[in-house]
């Protein structure tokens, strides 16, 4: 299998810093960073409160700071950026257009060996390949944020990426330290963002339909099946109590379930009365600066202690 070494990414903003941050964690690699808008300063400001923040924890240490930092390279001019690149990583933002011009363009830059990973979240792989000559090497790498501490990579198979692609795109997220997983078909949202929305659909429509409100929803929630779910997935729960249970519980149950294809009328009258959560300080909650700062916080030692048992 293809060994990568080089590996450039696209994009500095928030995803991109994390996605460099954790590529650069191993020597094994060397990271060159492009953005035309973030400057430097900010991009490697990000990645040090990042690093700070674990080394606070006993994660890492002053001298792998040092390292981790010297292994990224930072460019304003793109073609400097991918010259040595074996694998590049899109991180520019969610508009189809901007992701099929830049590939397009990255074509006339690099060797057709280099492999071309583009971190949208829920975007069709094959479309965002549509202008590209050859299609096989460009391939779906769905980080989770944060990216230098969620383990998932959703590794994502268009209609004409091929077999050798994904190989050594799995290769290089378990050398990273991921923990990626392959999905078979490209289609809207991959798996962990269909699951996920899944859920919220129902949970916002229970809010919307006065049978809890959000607290309440929430609270359900995290103490009771999410308390399990790091350790029991739903399928392998399914078979703990019985395909046959299940299906009755089904029969009896799915009906019942929000399945409306639409957005939310309560999420949609949100949005137009500008409550848009931590954004303005009311959501389906109110928010204030502190509870906001207080979430944040509570998730990110959540995942640190996950992780690393720090």
């Amino acid at each position: 299998m293809k060994k990568i070494k080089n590996i450039s990414i696209i994009g500095g903003g928030l995803m991109g810093s994390g996605i460099a941050q954790v590529f650069a964690s191993q020597e094994t690699f060397n990271i060159n960073i492009y953005d035309n808008f973030l400057k430097e300063s900010d991009i490697k400001k990000n990645i040090t409160k990042n690093l700070e923040l674990l080394k606070s924890k006993d994660v890492i240490t002053e001298i792998q700071i040092d390292s981790i930092l010297e292994r990224i390279k930072f460019h304003e001019d793109l073609e400097e950026a991918v010259k040595n690149a074996e694998f590049i990583v899109e991180c520019i933002p969610e508009k189809m257009s901007l992701k099929q011009d830049l590939f397009q363009h990255l074509e006339t830059l690099c060797d057709d060996s280099v492999i071309f990973a583009t971190n949208t979240s829920v975007m069709s792989i094959t479309e965002i390949a549509q202008k590209t000559k050859k299609k096989n090497r460009l391939v779906g790498t769905h980080f989770w944020n944060p990216p230098f501490l969620i383990p998932l990579v959703e590794v994502v198979k268009g209609n004409e990426t091929s077999d050798e692609t994904i190989e050594i795109t799995m290769d290089i997220l378990q050398k990273a330290g991921k923990h990626p997983i392959k999905v078979k078909k490209d289609t809207p949202g991959f798996v962990a963002n269909r699951l996920q929305h899944a859920l919220w659909r129902e949970a916002i429509s229970i809010v919307e339909h006065d049978i809890a409100d959000a607290a309440t929803v929430d609270k359900a929630i995290k103490l009771s099946f999410g308390l399990r779910l790091p350790v029991l997935g739903p399928m392998e729960n399914a078979d703990m109590v019985g395909t046959d249970l299940t299906l009755s519980i089904h029969d009896y149950m799915l009906k019942f379930l929000e399945s409306s294809p639409q957005p939310s009328p309560l999420l949609i009258e949100k949005v137009k009365k500008n409550e848009l959560g931590f954004k303005s300080g009311q959501g389906f909650q109110k928010w204030s600066e502190e509870e906001i700062t207080k979430s944040k916080e509570r998730l990110v030692e959540h995942l640190i202690k996950i992780i690393y048992n720090k």
